[in-house]
C-alpha cells in the first residue's frame, strides 16, 4: 500500500471576547461563548503534514523538529481517534475505499511563531492537525463539524477552523456536540481590520492556560458574574458590532473584555499574572492614541500572556502607527513619523520591552497546500 499524505496550514485567532473556564475539562466545554478575529497566515500560521502508511508501526508526532511522546498527549490522541472513527465509518459504508483508518499516522507540525508564549499556538496547531488528517481521510465534514473535534484538543482551536470573524458557541449538551464554532462574518465583510502584535516575550508563560482557567473557575468570586451576566450580553453586542462594522463599539467591548478577563485572573487564588509592566505601558499608549484622535481608533487585547494585540482599521493606520512610533527600530515595525506626545513615560517603557512586532490583518481559515513538511526519521 502506498503512503498517503496531506498538508494543511491553519491560522492564529485572537479572541475579542475571551474564553476562560471549562464546565467539562475532559471535553473542553467552555463556561461561556467567545468571539475572535482570524489573523492572516502570511504572518502567523501552523503547518501540519499527516501521513498514513503500512510501513508505520505506531503513531508518531513531531512538533517544531522535536519528537513528542504522543502517548503522553491524551488530547492529541482523542482528536486522532475521533478522526479515525469518522474514516472507519466511511470505509464501512463504502468497502472500495482504501483502509486508511487501520494505518498508523506520522504527523509533522511546525509553527512560524513561538510556541506556548501566549500567541495562540495550540489553537493554530490543533486546527492544522485536524484539517490535515481530515484531508488525508477525505472526510466530508464541514468546518463547524471539524471544529467540534478540534475543540477537544484545544478549546480555542475550534475558532481557527474559520477565517474572518468567528464565534464559538458554548452549547448546552453534556456530550459537547453543540459546542462548536460558526462564522459571524467572512473576511470580505470587514476586510479593513488590521492588527499589530507586540511581542513582549517569546518565553514560555509561567502558568498555562489550562491550569490557569481552572484555578479561576474554582477560586475567583468575580468569575460567576462574568459568565452569568457580563459575557452573554457582550456576545450579542460584539456580533452586532461586527455585522454593523462599528469599530468604536467593537473596540470598546474588546478592551473591556480583555480588562475583565485579566481581572478575574488577578482575583484567583493564588493570583495569576499574565500581564507585566510592558503590557500596561501598551494599554496606556493605546489610550493616548485614542485621546489624540478624539475617538476610538485602536483597541488593545491580551490573551493569557503579556503580548499586546492592537486592532485598528486600515483607514486609521497612519494615526495608530504614529502613536506607536516609539517602536521605530524594533524588528517588524515600519519606520513611521512620530506623533506629538506630552508624556513619553509609557512609550519609553514600551520601546524598551518589545522584542518584535508582527504587522498583520484579518485572514482566511485552514488551507490545503501541496508542499509537505519533510518526513522525520525515527
Amino acid at each position: 500500500m502506498p503512503t498517503f499524505s496531506a498538508t494543511s496550514t491553519a491560522p492564529v485567532n485572537i479572541a475579542t471576547l475571551k474564553y476562560w473556564g471549562k464546565r467539562d475539562v475532559k471535553l473542553n466545554l467552555p463556561t461561556n461563548s467567545s468571539i475572535s478575529v482570524t489573523l492572516s497566515q502570511d504572518d502567523l500560521r501552523a503547518t501540519t503534514t499527516a501521513r498514513a502508511s503500512d510501513r508505520y508501526t505506531q503513531d508518531k508526532l513531531w512538533l517544531n523538529g522535536t519528537r513528542e511522546e504522543i502517548e503522553k498527549k491524551p488530547r492529541t490522541l482523542t482528536v486522532i481517534n475521533e478522526l479515525r472513527k469518522a474514516r472507519a465509518e466511511m470505509e464501512k459504508a463504502d468497502p472500495s475505499l482504501p483502509g486508511l483508518a487501520s494505518l498508523k499516522l506520522q504527523i509533522v507540525s511546525e509553527n512560524n511563531f513561538p510556541t506556548a508564549a501566549g500567541l495562540a499556538s495550540s489553537a493554530a496547531g490543533f486546527a492544522a492537525l485536524v484539517n490535515a488528517v481530515a484531508l488525508l481521510y477525505k472526510l466530508p465534514h464541514s468546518p463547524t463539524e471539524l471544529s467540534v473535534l478540534a475543540r477537544q484538543g484545544s478549546g480555542s482551536a475550534c475558532r481557527s477552523l474559520f477565517g474572518g470573524y468567528v464565534a464559538w458557541e458554548m452549547g448546552s449538551k453534556d456530550d459537547g456536540s453543540d459546542s462548536q464554532a460558526v462564522e459571524v462574518a467572512p473576511i470580505g465583510h470587514w476586510p479593513s481590520m488590521k492588527a499589530a502584535v507586540l511581542v513582549v516575550s517569546a518565553a514560555k508563560k509561567d502558568v498555562s492556560s489550562t491550569a490557569g482557567m481552572q484555578v479561576t473557575v474554582h477560586t475567583s468570586t468575580l468569575f460567576k458574574e462574568r459568565i452569568t451576566n457580563v459575557v452573554p450580553q457582550r456576545f450579542e453586542k460584539m456580533k452586532k458590532a461586527i455585522i454593523d462594522r462599528d469599530f468604536p463599539e467593537f473596540a470598546r467591548l474588546t478592551m473591556a473584555d480583555s480588562n475583565q478577563f485579566h481581572a478575574v485572573c488577578l482575583d484567583s487564588e493564588p493570583p495569576i499574572f499574565y500581564l507585566n509592566d510592558v503590557s500596561r505601558a501598551a494599554i496606556r499608549t493605546v489610550e493616548a492614541i485614542n485621546a489624540a484622535a478624539g475617538k476610538i481608533i485602536a483597541a488593545y487585547t491580551f490573551d493569557a500572556g503579556p503580548n499586546c494585540v492592537i486592532y485598528y482599521l486600515e483607514e486609521n493606520e497612519q494615526a495608530v502607527l504614529s502613536g506607536l512610533s516609539c517602536l521605530n527600530g524594533v524588528s517588524g515595525f515600519p519606520q513611521v513619523s512620530a506623533a506629538a506626545s506630552g508624556d513619553d513615560r509609557w512609550s519609553q517603557q514600551l520601546a524598551a520591552g518589545i522584542e518584535r512586532v508582527i504587522m498583520t490583518k484579518v485572514g482566511p481559515g485552514p488551507q490545503s497546500i501541496d508542499a509537505e513538511l519533510a518526513e522525520v526519521s525515527s
